[in-house]
């Protein structure tokens, strides 16, 4: 974090220092909203919370390390008092991203934000030191406490922005304005949301590009040339646009001669306006082809040369678990971790996934998916017609609520695929030792709500 005093912080945040703070109090760590992981010389923000409020452990924090707290009561602290955290953290925040020197880059879409947030990092490395959103943190909490870490020497800060409606997006552009934006899809995460469905869910990512500066001063948008409804945004922005493609274009970043590795991993040439060179992409799943060609547009738009670009992608890692994260068991058996979050369009990219790669038996654990609304029956039958197309040997389902209209379809749509309900992980669990076996492979994916994290835990535990 870029030094300041309590003074400064509260003026910055529109509060008044707490009786006994030293306004020359230095602050020269980031901020954290857990007393559990305080940053040393950092701030605590006493967030009220669902089930606890973040001003009873403001000692343990202080306790901890931390040289100020942001409160919005008096507390026997060094402390800043505002009338509202949350909204402290995003003014402090803005107040942070005036002084830094770095491009800012904000990465949305219906799916891939992380993957692709965690590619660009990576490539955009070899260019100059990196913040970036930690693992999914991107909503009004997380985008700021990214902003927080940045330090003097960042050269680029990457932001993931997440929206549960409209407007969010724009919040988080209003605090922090980014120079480069990537739009990477609209599809129907979230779609329970959005009363006017995808045209909403467009209108809510179309909020980063249409925020970014002009193309006379370094705007750019990144944009889907494979998505109608990200296509549809190009008139919307001020900024310099570059496309990306998973087929030929002719002013874009394309690939061609696609094909997967036995292990599910993208091999392609990168073809960008300079040239072309080979990649091999390290992570599973056809899907994060699109991921690291908008990663590869945005570092062409910035300055990197089509090798560096190919050969930072071929050695970038995967480093947000719970997204098509292989764990081999010392038995032989093969779990793919995708249990971070779920929706329609995420169901189908994995289980695509999971047909393509070969296993004595392809197992798919999956649980419900969350924030549907109106569409979520018909979206749980429709997985289920998908999980019966998919080549699998073996279904289990998982809850009791849209769970049994997966299993109801399957059933319907494949008369050998064997098929298990179970209500929760618990039972999972138990059905999971039973039947498994060496070179079986298996997804195991849902929404967050569904808690299948702990499932994976427990099998890789085996």
């Amino acid at each position: 974090m870029i030094p300041l005093t309590a003074a400064a912080i509260a003026a910055a945040t529109d509060g008044h220092l707490a009786p006994g703070t030293d306004p020359s109090l230095p602050v020269t760590a980031p901020a954290s909203i857990d007393s559990r992981h305080i940053h040393p010389g950092g701030i605590f923000a006493a967030l009220p919370g669902q089930h606890t409020d973040g001003h009873h452990h403001a000692p343990a924090a202080v306790a901890a390390g931390a040289a100020l707290v942001l409160a919005s009561r008096p507390l026997p602290a060094p402390a800043v008092q505002v009338a509202d955290v949350t909204r402290a953290l995003g003014d402090l925040a803005r107040h942070v991203a005036g002084q830094l020197p770095a491009t800012v880059i904000g990465i949305t879409g219906s799916n891939g934000k992380t993957t692709t947030k965690d590619l660009a990092a990576q490539v955009l490395a070899h260019h100059g030191p990196v913040t970036a959103t930690d693992r999914s943190f991107n909503n009004e909490l997380g985008f700021p406490l990214t902003v927080l870490r940045a330090t003097p020497d960042t050269r680029y800060l990457i932001l993931e922005m997440g929206a549960r409606g409209r407007g969010h997006i724009s919040y988080l552009c209003d605090l922090v304005t980014p120079r480069a934006g990537i739009v990477l899809n609209v599809g129907t995460a979230h779609l329970g949301q959005y009363p006017d469905g995808q045209a909403g869910i467009a209108a809510a990512k179309s909020e980063l590009i249409t925020a970014l500066p002009p193309a006379d001063h370094g705007g750019l948008a990144i944009l889907n040339a494979d998505d109608p409804l990200v296509a549809a945004m190009a008139p919307l922005t001020p900024a310099r646009t570059r496309w990306w493609s998973q087929h030929p274009h002719p002013n874009g970043v394309y690939a061609r001669d696609v094909h997967l590795t036995p292990h599910g991993q993208a091999c392609f040439t990168l073809h960008t306006p300079e040239g072309t060179a080979p990649v091999m992409l390290r992570l599973t799943g056809r899907h994060h082809l699109g991921n690291a060609l908008a990663v590869a547009a945005l570092a062409h738009g910035l300055g990197l040369d089509h090798h560096t670009i190919a050969q930072a992608l071929s050695a970038a890692e995967p480093t947000s678990g719970g997204r098509m994260q292989t764990i081999v068991r010392d038995d032989g058996v093969t779990l793919i971790h995708d249990a971070y979050n779920a929706n329609p369009d995420s169901m189908a990219a994995a289980l695509t996934t999971l047909s393509t790669m070969p296993a004595r038996r392809r197992i798919a654990v999956l649980g419900e998916m969350a924030d549907l609304g109106d569409h979520s029956a018909r979206a749980h039958h429709q997985l289920g017609v998908l999980a019966a197309r998919a080549g699998l040997d073996v279904l289990i389902t998982i809850g009791t609520q849209t769970a049994p209209l997966i299993a109801e379809a399957a059933d319907t749509g494949h008369n050998n695929l064997d098929i298990i309900s179970v209500p929760d992980t618990h039972d999972a669990h138990e059905v999971l030792n039973r039947i498994l076996r060496p070179d079986d492979l298996v997804l195991i994916k849902a929404s967050r709500a569904a808690h299948l994290e702990h499932l994976v835990t427990a099998l890789s535990n085996h």
